[in-house]
């Protein structure tokens, strides 16, 4: 028996479906990567569920940067099934999510990094704060958040004077103090605890390293660790629940202060 109307899409409809144009699919009709199965009584391309399901198959593949010449190959590939591609094709969106996850990451250091006035090289960004590291593509967000304000002028006319060897202190030193918060809050130590307050101090003096940083502008920093994900995120993975106590530590600190 024929398939009925209802389970044939024509190439707007398929295009409107999975999101590319017609130009796209009559492309991949002429070189025979996916070529609708049917005609409607007028003569129109139509496409069947099994037609649609290899589109999907090929647009993963290039949205994992696949070639379509090696796409066609791996699909026509009579020894692999419909299920083991599916599987593979699951498991390379999956490292292509992680790393994604790690460049995200990298990103978070770079704009907390260039908030600070990082001056340095792609390279040496790299050779410090490690591989996944993106560079000054991603510099622009930080500027434009802070570019008009004296603290961030303030930093950019310090940070340019210090060399390779001045960040990898202050990259050592963020780290300690992370570890150290972390430890704070893994053995119970109250935010508004002495030792939680001695941790806040330090980290008021690692931002005026950089720039003149007074208590309420610490808590403005702190309310960002927590509201901005991306900064939730660098913490969170350090210790779970670390940017709360991060925020929590230094906005009880200041209230001794006040």
């Amino acid at each position: 028996m024929s398939e009925n109307r209802e389970s044939r899409l024509t190439v707007g409809e398929v295009a409107r479906l999975v999101g590319v144009s017609v130009r796209t699919l009559h492309h991949y009709d002429e070189i025979g990567l996916v070529a609708p199965s049917g005609r409607t009584p007028s003569g129109y391309r139509s496409y069947s569920a099994a037609d649609v399901e290899r589109l999907h198959q090929v647009l993963t593949y290039r949205e994992l940067g696949f070639p379509l010449e090696e796409i066609a190959t791996l699909l026509d590939d009579p020894s692999v099934d419909a299920l083991a591609h599916l599987r593979r094709q699951r498991e390379l969106l999956e490292q292509r999510i992680d790393r994604l996850h790690r460049m995200a990451a990298a990103v978070e250091k770079m704009m907390e990094a260039k908030q600070m006035g990082i001056q340095l090289t792609p390279a040496e960004q790299r050779e410090i704060f490690g591989d996944n590291w993106p560079g000054e593509e991603y510099a622009a967000e930080a500027e434009q958040r802070w570019g008009d304000t004296d603290a961030w002028k303030q930093s950019q006319a310090r940070s340019a004077k210090w060399t390779k060897d001045d960040w990898q202190q202050i990259k050592a030193e963020t780290d300690a103090l992370e570890a150290d918060f972390a430890a704070a809050l893994a053995e119970g130590a109250a935010a508004d605890s002495d030792r939680a307050a001695a941790l806040a101090d330090r980290h008021l003096e690692s931002i005026r390293r950089h720039y003149d940083c007074g208590y309420d502008m610490q808590v403005n920093l702190a309310q960002m660790y927590v509201a901005d994900e991306r900064f939730r995120r660098h913490y969170d993975d350090v210790a779970a629940g670390l940017a709360q106590y991060l925020h929590d530590a230094i906005v009880a600190n200041a209230a001794r202060h006040g």
